[in-house]
């Protein structure tokens, strides 16, 4: 079991809710995002599987039900923000990464 290195990428003031942003964590494309309501932070990968273009950050926040996703902005797949599966292609899946707050900055594991 490897431990998690964190890396600092922005204060959470920077974020707007509902709002992507990009970020390059351990070489990998990560997708941040604030969600409304509670402030809660998620990340998953910035590729858009069915594309593979890095785009994941500037898709549209919305809901499943009570599953929070995020629409693909190029073939508008959906997936949940929290476990990264796709809702239209059980199959297919964005990697999650834990972040945290911490003194007003948010860090994702890389």
């Amino acid at each position: 079991m490897s431990i998690a290195t964190w890396v600092r990428v922005c204060a959470i003031a920077d974020l707007t809710p509902d709002r992507g942003v990009a970020a390059l964590v351990g070489g990998d494309p990560v997708a941040l995002f604030r969600l409304r309501g509670d402030d809660e932070l998620v990340a998953v990968g910035n590729v858009d599987p069915f594309s593979g273009a890095s785009v994941m950050s500037r898709g549209i926040v919305g809901s499943a039900g009570e599953v929070v996703t995020v629409a693909a902005p190029v073939y508008k797949q959906r997936f949940d923000l929290r476990s990264g599966a796709c809702l239209d292609d059980p199959g297919v899946a964005l990697p999650t990464y834990p972040v945290r707050l911490v003194d007003g900055w948010v860090e994702i594991a890389a």
